[in-house]
């Protein structure tokens, strides 16, 4: 057998076990909860109107947005939006969602950390969280904040 022959079959081998990965994540409870609750807000006729409204004045915020605090309606856009924030945060159906929701992403990327880690430690790992809280992602080393030591 040549060195060819092996690696495909070392990777037909890892292209099995990460779809046997994707199935485990999609049969599970985490997975079920988000489905559930997508059809759920998708059937809530209210959450729908809030939703709509909310991008509506997000789309008129970032008009203002664009001239920043100079613009005349700047504030006034953004305290709609906030209000409108706030309203969609009430709604049983978008928050039970967005909690799924960061429910699915925290399995997802723990498994994404778990396999990225058992090649390097020094790997980053992309994650939907803005503001990333340990390792050579939080600002330090090469980027002019102070090192986590975590940069390898």
């Amino acid at each position: 057998m040549s060195i060819l022959e092996a690696e495909a079959l070392d990777m037909s081998a890892l292209l099995i076990q990460a779809y046997e990965l994707g199935d485990w994540i999609n049969a599970s409870e985490d997975m079920a909860g988000y489905l559930y609750w997508k059809e759920r807000l998708a059937e809530d006729s209210e959450a729908q109107q809030l939703i709509r409204q909310f991008k509506e004045k997000k789309r008129k915020f970032e008009e203002c947005e664009r001239f920043g605090h100079f613009h005349p309606d700047y504030h006034a856009a953004l305290e709609e939006v906030q209000a409108a924030q706030e309203q969609m945060d009430k709604n049983e159906a978008i928050r039970a969602f967005k909690d799924a929701e960061a429910k699915l992403d925290q399995l997802l990327l723990s498994i994404s950390e778990t396999i990225a880690y058992s090649v390097s430690e020094t790997i980053k790992v992309p994650s939907n969280n803005p503001l990333p809280v340990s390792g050579c992602g939080s600002g330090g080393c090469g980027s002019g904040g102070s090192c986590s030591g975590n940069c390898g």
